[in-house]
This record gives structure tokens, sequence and C-alpha cells, in this order.
């Protein structure tokens, strides 16, 4: 016969032999219990396995549990979570709760979940409520019935389905969730669901909500997980602002930095900037000027400057408009910038050998010069992964700094492709004229 301890060891292993494999059942049977329970059970599991069923409960049961979770269980449990789905569990949270909690977290993961909590004025994003009715499609419709009346918000006019990884299916109007039989699988009962994007503009939420004809509409990420819902009462402060707006427009007044803003303020904000990009355009003058011996011996050189230093200028802007959009839309964390970086240098790399043998061509008939062509290719090949690179890394650089990247990519940008471009020209062409007899 089993002793007391061995029976107890022999239910803790059938408990995480459980919950290792079935983690999604795991959760669904921890949602009928109190919450102090649940909190017993993920604390006596190992880590990985309290995080693949706590991350499956259903969104209003998460938001119970962390009012109530120690510091330990916390840090446990979202040190290693993917900062985006952390980011919408705390949003339920107030804000002097979150600063709490993201304190115990390491820097970097912190700085991710305030980006993601943070959404600028005017997005859809910033006009959400985090606290919005949502449920997994393989739940009943009795489940539902039970959590709503748990909730007693009288505002839920209907609750949003999602899959298991939160992305959003649909929707259930609260009326055919109250004629179903309580057994029935919301995956049943689901229609269609206009959404919109979190960064979308506060106009193009006016504009979904016209042409669907409804009160209320979905706030998703850039993958369709489900952050939040913008309800009527928003939409009506969001219309009367657009219409203040419009009105200021029409009498002068302008927006904030648009197009009617005035004189001074255009150029108090872009004067700065004009003088910064002085400074850097007399910088790379200044590299072509430790050169002015071999351009003077070898003058053609400098009618191809341009072209080396316009390439390199075209692919960094590529490159930076792809980052600076996956950092605006969220599809990119800053954590991530090596992956995004050696992406942009093999682009760089391809293109710049396409590019190379183009321009080589080109250089050879022109110049009547194997040598010249020969430097003007590899020197854009280097020149052309170095902007690649700049251009993935400066915007998510001064991003992690705390900057606006937006503000100042594009100057720092042209710095580092100018004097790349001109010291790569100039450099093999004075290291390389004796060899390929450049004259």
């Amino acid at each position: 016969m089993k002793t007391t301890s061995e029976a107890e060891k022999t239910a803790t292993t059938l408990r995480n032999e459980f919950f290792t494999k079935y983690p999604k059942d795991a959760a669904y049977a921890l949602e009928s219990i109190p919450h102090d329970a649940i909190l017993d059970y993920l604390k006596q599991v190992n880590p990985e396995n309290a995080r693949a069923i706590f991350f499956r409960l259903n969104p209003d049961t998460v938001a119970g549990l962390l009012a109530k979770m120690d510091d330990s269980l916390f840090i446990g449990l979202f040190s290693q979570v993917d900062t985006h789905l952390a980011a919408r569990l705390l949003s339920r949270l107030n804000e002097e709760e979150v600063d709490k909690r993201l304190s115990l977290l390491p820097s970097l993961t912190s700085s991710e979940i305030r980006d993601f909590l943070s959404f600028r004025p005017g997005t859809a994003g910033y006009l959400m409520e985090t606290n919005v009715a949502a449920f997994y499609n393989d739940n009943l419709v009795e489940d539902v019935l039970n959590k709503i009346r748990q909730l007693k918000d009288r505002r839920i006019a209907v609750v949003y389905v999602l899959d298991e990884e939160g992305k959003l299916l649909g929707k259930i109007p609260i009326q055919h969730i109250a004629v179903s039989q309580p057994s029935e699988v919301l995956n049943q009962l689901i229609e269609p669901a206009p959404s919109i994007n979190a960064m979308a503009s506060q106009e193009e939420v006016l504009q979904v909500i016209e042409s669907e004809d409804i009160l209320q509409i979905p706030v998703t990420d850039i993958n369709n997980k489900l952050l939040g819902v913008i309800r009527n009462d928003a939409l009506m402060d969001v219309t009367k602002q657009e219409m203040t707006e419009n009105l200021q427009a029409m009498f002068g007044a302008g927006r904030e930095e648009q197009a009617l803003s005035k004189v001074s303020l255009a150029v108090r904000k872009r004067l700065p900037w004009l003088q910064v990009n002085l400074a850097t355009a007399f910088l790379a003058s200044m590299v072509v000027g430790f050169f002015e011996d071999t351009i003077a011996k070898i003058t053609i050189l400098a009618i191809f400057l341009p072209v080396v230093a316009g390439q390199s200028g075209n692919t960094g802007s590529q490159a930076l408009a792809v980052t600076m959009r996956g950092l605006a839309l969220k599809e990119i964390r800053i954590s991530q910038w090596f992956k995004v970086a050696r992406k942009e240098i093999m682009v760089g790399f391809l293109n710049g050998i396409a590019v190379a043998l183009t321009t080589g061509i080109i250089v050879y008939f022109w110049a009547s010069s194997l040598g010249i062509a020969i430097v003007i290719g590899i020197s854009m090949i280097i020149s052309m992964i170095i902007a690649g690179f700049a251009g993935a890394v400066i915007p998510m650089a001064l991003k992690a700094m705390g900057q606006d990247p937006a503000t100042s990519s594009s100057i720092i940008l042209t710095t580092v492709t100018d004097i790349c471009g001109f010291l790569s020209f100039l450099g093999l062409a004075t290291a390389l004229s004796s060899a390929l007899g450049i004259t």
C-alpha cells in the first residue's frame, strides 16, 4: 500500500504529464476552479508547462490571475513569452500595476512590451478598449453565458471568437448566444467580423464603421490577433474630433505638422535638420578631399562619384522604408535587429552584384578602362551591402535609444551612404590603380 507521500508524488507526476501532453485541455479544466487554486497549480508545475497552460486561458481569467499573482510566478511566466502577447494581456491592468509588473522583467523585454502598449494618438490602438469579451472557438455556449454573468457588463452586445493562437475568427451577437443550446460549440455560430489594424488612422476607423454599418469594431495587430475593441462612444468622440479638425483646416489653422501649418512652425521644425544635413554634407566632401591627388591624376573618377553615391543611397532608402514600416506596424521588434540586418545585407549583396555588372559594362565602354570598370563594380557591391545594413540598423538603434526614427534616420543614412560610397570607390581606385593599370 502506498504511503501518503508516494501518493502525492504519483499525483504530481500524473498531473505534470497531463499538463505537458494536453495543455489546452488542462487550461480548459482549470477555467472552472477559483483563481487561487489555478495559481497554486501553476506554481506546482515546471515553468514551461505553466506558460503553455497560462497563455491558453481565457483573457478575462488571465486578467484576474495577474491581479493576484506573486512576483516569482509572474517572472517565470513572462520572462520568456512573446512580448506582443504579454502586452495584450497586461493591457487589461491599470497603469500603476503595469509599471510594477514590468519593473520585474529584463530591461529589453520590458521596453518592447511598453512599446506594444503605447499607440500614437489618432490611431485605432489609441482609441480601443482592451476589456473585450473574447472566447476560443471550441468553448461552449454555456461557458460564454457563465463568464458574461460573472463579468456583469451590460455593454456586451457581441462576443469575439479566437483560435488557439489568439487570432480573430469572427463574432457572435449576444442574442444568438442567448437562444442557443448550452452544449453548442462557438465554432458553429461564428459570423464574419470586420476588423481594423491597431496602427490604422481614425479616418480609416470611421470609413470601416460607415461601410460596414456597425456600432463597434475589433482591433487587431498585423497577425490578426485581437487586441481590443472600439465602442460606439469612442467612435462618437472620433467623429467630433474629425469634424473639428476639418473645420480648423477650412479656416487655415491646419493640423499639427501638416501642409497648412504656419510658416513659422514649418521653419522651426525643418531648419535645425537642414543645418545638420549641411554639416553632414561637408563631412562627405571632406572624405572626397582625402583623395584629391587620385582625382587629379584620374579625373574621370569624378564623373562616376554620383553614380556610386546615388545607388548606395537608394539601397539604403529602400531598407530604411521597409524597416520603418515594420517598426510602425510592430511587425518587428528591436531585439530582431540582427535578423533584419542580415536580410538587408543579403539583399544588398545580390542587388549589388546585378547592379555592378550593369555599371561595369557601361563604365568600360564609356571610359575605355577595364580597371575603372572593375573598381566601380566592386565599390558598388561594398557600398550597397553597407547601405542595406545601415538602412536596417539606424532606425532600430534610434528606437532603442528612445528617439523618433522618423525624425533623423534619413539624414544619418545619407551621411553613411555618401561617405561609404565615396570611400569605397576612391579608396579602391587609389589602392588598385597600379595593379589594374588605371590612368
